[in-house]
Formats: C-alpha cells, structure tokens, sequence
C-alpha cells in the first residue's frame, strides 16, 4: 500500500510544524527579554539567566558588555521568530499560489526571509566574536550553543540563497509581465 502526499496536505504539516517552532522561538525570545529586564530591575546574584546560561560572571565583569551580549541574545532570537511569524503567515492567508508562483507577494516574502536571515547570521556572527573577546579578556562566558548564536554560517549562506531565488523570483515576474503583454 503506497501512500501519496499532495502538496496540499504537506503544507498543512509544514504550517504546523512552522507554529510549533514560532511558539519555541517565542518563548525563548520572551525568556531573553525577561530575564534581562528582570536582571536589571531587581539586580539579582544573576545566576542563571535562560536555560542553563550562566551569565553571571559577565554581570560581575561590567553591566555594559552584559547589555551587549544579551542584547545580541535577543536581537537574534526576535529574528528569528519574525521569520516563522512571516512563514507562518503566507500559508495562513493563502498567498501561495502553485498556478501561479511568480508574484510579488512570493517575491517580497522570499526577500523579506533572506533579509532576516542574513542579519540572523551577521548578529550571531558579532555576538561569537564578541564572545570569544570576553573570553580572553578572562570572562567566563557560555558556549556559543547555550547563548543560541551558533551557525552563523548556515544563516549567511541560506541568506543568500534566498537571496538569489528572490532575484529569480524577480525575473520570473517580469517575464510573466511581459508574456500577459503579448497575449
């Protein structure tokens, strides 16, 4: 017995899927927010600040470094929720068309992820670098994992790809223009 998928039901697993990663990113974005929000309100022994990232050592070091990094933290985190929000969203409201792909709806969607993938990638590559600069400043700092800004690379290098079919996108567009012109 074989059983086929149509690309119908494969969107909604995909739907579903990108909700439950949204909720996931969500979560840890909002973690990020509070946890440094609360830091600085109530200015605790900063012991465990989100999911096992001790940051501690970076607050006793200099509050200012620690704004910085966890301002990265977040800015990376909050990117990467728009991404799904935004994926999310063109399958919610239907603007994929199979008839249809080339459109400027596609297109400025295909361009608005490579955006946000780029700078995901650019963020988590300053706050690696930075990192490692506390580090030899004799900081105690995370791995890169548990700050959640590793990969840098994947996300440049998928930024650019969606880069790259936004520009087909693009194209495509206009070439569909220019065919509904002669007809």
């Amino acid at each position: 017995m074989e059983i086929k998928i149509g690309s119908k039901e494969m969107l909604k697993v995909l739907y579903i899927i990108c909700w439950l990663l949204f909720i996931g990113v969500g979560i840890e974005a909002g973690g990020f927010i509070f946890n440094a929000i609360f830091t600085f309100a109530l200015e605790p022994e900063a012991g465990f600040f989100w999911k096992e990232i001790d940051l501690s050592s970076l607050y006793k070091y200099d509050h200012g470094y620690f704004v910085i990094m966890i301002s990265v933290m977040i800015i990376v985190s909050v990117m990467r929720a728009i991404m799904f929000y935004l994926i999310i969203r063109i399958l919610h409201n239907k603007k994929l068309s199979i008839s249809q792909p080339f459109n400027k709806e596609m297109q400025r969607f295909i361009s608005g992820l490579s955006y946000l993938a780029l700078g995901v990638g650019l963020f988590s590559h300053c706050g690696v670098n930075y990192s490692e600069w506390l580090v030899k400043q004799g900081v105690e700092m995370p791995d890169i994992l548990y700050l959640r800004l590793g990969g840098e690379d994947v996300w440049i290098f998928m930024g650019i790809i969606l880069l790259i079919i936004a520009q087909i996108f693009k194209r495509g567009i206009e070439i569909q223009s220019e065919n509904d012109l002669t007809i």
